[in-house]
């Protein structure tokens, strides 16, 4: 189901015939260096990720980390949402893209549009993301979009501490 397009770009909810991109993305090593090991190692995995991950948090909060995908070849690029973390009160806008599609403007386009698809379509008022703090890429790219930084998080008692953005559109 496509959730809304871009200029060059669609996000549409995850199905499990996405499951071999998931496996490619979540072992990548730049999603393992700043995101972490999710367990994911087999095409079974990765379907049984979609289902109690992305499909699991839409019908729960009808959001969700989308599928990215070029419009022009249906191509898959990466992941942009929203997901609702118990351990962060407020609603957190992510992303992630293979390191071949880096450089090209597609994660700033989808997330910016997710940015304000969270404000007008899913009327939130206050928006954050985190990041691991050796991640400058993605630190910028948020605050392109109009995040500034608010302070370090623990996500748990033995967790590293996290950058949390945050946006407040009120």
């Amino acid at each position: 189901m496509k959730i809304f397009e871009t200029e060059r770009l669609t996000l549409r909810l995850q199905t499990t015939d996405d499951a071999d991109f998931i496996l490619a993305l979540m072992n990548d090593p730049s999603w393992l260096q700043f995101i972490g090991d999710r367990g994911v190692k087999t095409v079974e995995e990765a379907c049984e990720y979609i289902v109690n991950g992305p499909l699991r948090m839409y019908e729960q909060f009808g959001f969700c980390f989308y599928l990215v995908e070029r419009k022009d070849d249906q191509i898959p690029l990466g992941l942009c949402g929203f997901a609702k973390r118990e351990s962060l009160e407020d609603v957190d806008i992510g992303f992630a893209f293979l390191p071949k599609y880096w450089g090209k403007g597609y994660a700033y386009e989808a997330a910016s549009a997710m940015l304000a698809y969270g404000i007008d379509i899913l009327g939130l008022n206050r928006i954050v993301a985190i990041t691991t703090q050796d991640n400058e890429a993605s630190a910028k790219l948020l605050e392109k979009i109009g995040l500034k930084f608010e302070r370090l998080v623990q996500l748990s008692n033995d967790a590293e501490e996290l950058r949390l953005f945050s946006f407040n559109f009120c």
